[in-house]
């Protein structure tokens, strides 16, 4: 006799009985959390030593700890409990971060930390710590390249009397006009360069010049 199953029998038996989805031991807690823990602190070392920003922030290099940390708790509480796991989608979708990230590479550190906690949550500890290690040398070998041209943003303010004087030094540089300000005689230039290495001595000319009150060179990162 042809038996008829419906889309809950399916459910039950394909699905509610699976041996992902039963209580983790005590012992397999903590070893997930101290792998998460250890590839954190990974996570950790490797933003410290590639940071090229201007102040180094050791509240975020903690979150991404931290973040390892929770993810891998949510997971494994989503891996213990099917019903609890569809009820945790819905409330965690409400979740909004209103924090602003500047540098598009703590959004990559924030992927990172939270795919450890995915992976370590999920006792995948293979695809945490060696993808982990894939990606932390990238990082740091992408970090340590040498770039040939540097951009910076030249502030230049002179008199008008230095106007062709100005002109012409700049004009043997490769630039973009940002701005100009012109003030009862004085005029102010904001320039985008490209420099090859650290070959800055048409700054010091340029400040050498008689009629230029100042001349600025500032790193520019695109901030």
């Amino acid at each position: 006799m042809n038996q008829l199953f419906t889309f809950t029998d399916v459910i039950k038996k394909g699905f509610l009985e699976l041996d992902a989805f039963q209580a983790m031991s005590p012992l397999r807690i903590v070893i997930a959390l101290s792998i998460t823990l250890v590839i954190g602190l990974f996570i950790y070392f490797v933003y410290g030593i590639s940071y090229r920003g201007v102040v180094y922030n050791r509240s975020f290099s903690a979150v991404l700890v931290l973040m390892s940390l929770i993810t891998s708790m949510i997971i494994m509480t989503v891996s213990a409990n099917v019903v609890l796991s569809l009820g945790m989608v819905g409330a965690l979708s409400i979740v909004r971060f209103r924090a602003a990230i500047k540098d598009p590479m703590d959004i990559v550190f924030l992927f990172w930390a939270i795919s450890v906690g995915i992976a370590s949550g999920a006792q995948l500890y293979a695809i945490a710590s060696i993808g982990s290690l894939f990606v932390g040398i990238t990082v740091v070998l992408l970090s340590k390249m040498k770039h040939k041209r540097l951009t910076y943003l030249l502030i230049v303010n002179y008199d008008d009397i230095a106007g062709d004087r100005v002109k012409m030094i700049i004009e043997k540089l490769e630039y973009t006009l940002k701005a100009k300000t012109v003030t009862n005689g004085t005029t102010e230039l904001t320039l985008e360069l490209k420099v090859r290495g650290y070959n800055t001595a048409f700054v010091n000319i340029l400040a050498l010049t008689q009629g230029v009150n100042n001349a600025v060179l500032v790193d520019y990162n695109g901030d």
